[in-house]
């Protein structure tokens, strides 16, 4: 519940009493669960308006003017409501200011106050129940099923708004919000293509109600699309995506999963190439000085997400690849054990101490077999690494899979150096008894 300081909306709701929503929807009382309001203003409007062009000529001025305001309305959502008011990601001058709330009101979404504090719930709660319009409870529900369906405040994640309650353009906005979707959304519209080229009806029809459909859907696909197609270069925690479908669609905002990770910066599109048209209108705003303060990520700190995710793909994908059993599970081998095993007719070769079972492969041995057949029962490290033959990578690769075992001490030499070292010892002590024996006789 809103603070009795700040302009709230239902002066009529109770935090005390049980919300509709906390009843099961039955045949009885379905009609209770339904924002009634949002139905006419989103479905029936839009659906007299589509009934009226049957019987309206549609004037080339009217229909380039439909489509210029398409895109101020749609500014005053992406530009306006979204980056500078949600995300304050910029700072504007009064006049521009005036001009994103007036045609914002034109898109007949709700007031500034309303939508922004949604859309900060959104993303403090993305993808949960508090979420205000979360895709994982399905995409038409994200799409529209949110709006024409009575929510629980209660459930709705808390966020600060306080900046937007200090905001005399918000506030003024918010109180006069209806007046400013009637003259805005149709009576301005109208106004221009009758007193234009005298296109009252076509005006009312096309650059009104068929353009607030429009502007609606658009805006609507950034809580569905955004969080159903695409990519996800940055983060795949959570469901947003970039996709450049979307972004045509919504003037920008398409780009959603870059945006997802840096809210506040002014822009969704980085690339040159990508279409942000949002992002132009407000870096040609600062150009003639009605936008300042403009925010950007540290490059740095974008490219760290992007390598992060990058990171994340690649050990999803090696994890899906046979790399051989790993060295600390497989078992040791006494290098006696292993000669023995290669003079019985194994194929087994050691490489850097460990063990490889190569039988199989001798055949096909890009070198021939007499070449893989010299290295069997040895330390075939050297030579597979440059003493015969610098292998490549895809050697490496496909020897790992015939690992069966790791020489103790790591190689021949290491192995062997004690036990040299008894044999000599042994050797000695022999061949001084037997030159007694042969001096001296018996004991």
């Amino acid at each position: 519940m809103a603070k009795t300081t700040e302009p709230n909306r239902n002066k009529r709701y109770d935090p005390a009493k049980p919300h509709i929503t906390e009843t099961p929807l039955t045949r009885s009382n379905w009609y209770k669960h339904v924002n009634w309001l949002n139905v006419t203003l989103i479905i029936g409007v839009p659906l007299y308006g589509c009934i009226q062009a049957l019987w309206t000529p549609l004037q080339w001025k009217t229909a380039a003017f439909a489509v210029l305001y398409y895109f101020w309305t749609g500014l005053g959502i992406t530009a306006g409501y979204h980056r500078l008011w949600a995300h304050t990601s910029y700072k504007a001058r009064l006049p521009l200011q005036i001009f994103l709330a007036a045609v914002g009101g034109g898109a007949v979404e709700g007031s500034i106050r309303w939508w922004s504090r949604d859309h900060r719930a959104h993303h403090r709660y993305t993808d949960t129940e508090k979420d205000p319009y979360s895709v994982r409870k399905g995409l038409m529900y994200s799409h529209i099923g949110w709006m024409v369906m009575k929510q629980n405040p209660k459930r709705i994640g808390r966020t600060d708004i306080s900046d937007l309650n200090d905001d005399p353009v918000v506030v003024w906005q918010h109180r006069h919000y209806l007046k400013v979707v009637i003259f805005m959304g149709l009576i301005f519209p109208m106004l221009v293509t009758g007193l234009g080229w005298n296109d009252w009806k076509g005006g009312f029809v096309y650059a009104g109600i068929l353009r607030i459909f429009f502007v609606q859907q658009a805006t609507f696909c950034v809580n569905s699309l955004a969080h159903w197609l695409g990519d996800q270069p940055f983060d795949d925690r959570n469901s947003p995506r970039d996709h450049i479908l979307t972004a045509f669609v919504t003037l920008g905002e398409g780009y959603h999963n870059f945006h997802h990770e840096f809210p506040s910066d002014y822009r969704n599109a980085i690339r040159w190439f990508q279409y942000d048209p949002t992002k132009w209108s407000i870096w040609a705003w600062k150009q003639l000085g009605l936008a300042y303060d403009l925010k950007q990520f540290r490059q740095n700190e974008i490219d760290k997400g992007r390598v992060q995710q990058m990171q994340k793909k690649l050990d999803q994908a090696r994890a899906k690849l046979d790399w051989g059993i790993p060295l600390d599970q497989l078992p040791v081998m006494e290098w006696d054990d292993y000669q023995e095993q290669a003079k019985n007719g194994r194929g087994l070769i050691a490489v850097a101490g460990v063990v490889h079972d190569v039988t199989d492969f001798i055949k096909d041995h890009p070198g021939g077999r007499a070449m893989i057949n010299s290295g069997i029962g040895k330390d075939a490290t050297a030579m597979f690494n440059g003493g015969v033959y610098l292998h490549s990578n895809a050697a490496h690769n496909l020897l790992s899979t015939m690992r069966i075992g790791v020489i103790r001490g790591g190689c021949e030499i290491r192995q062997n150096l004690s036990d040299r070292c008894i044999h000599n010892f042994i050797k000695h002590i022999i061949s001084n008894y037997n030159s007694y024996v042969h001096q001296n006789g018996e004991f």
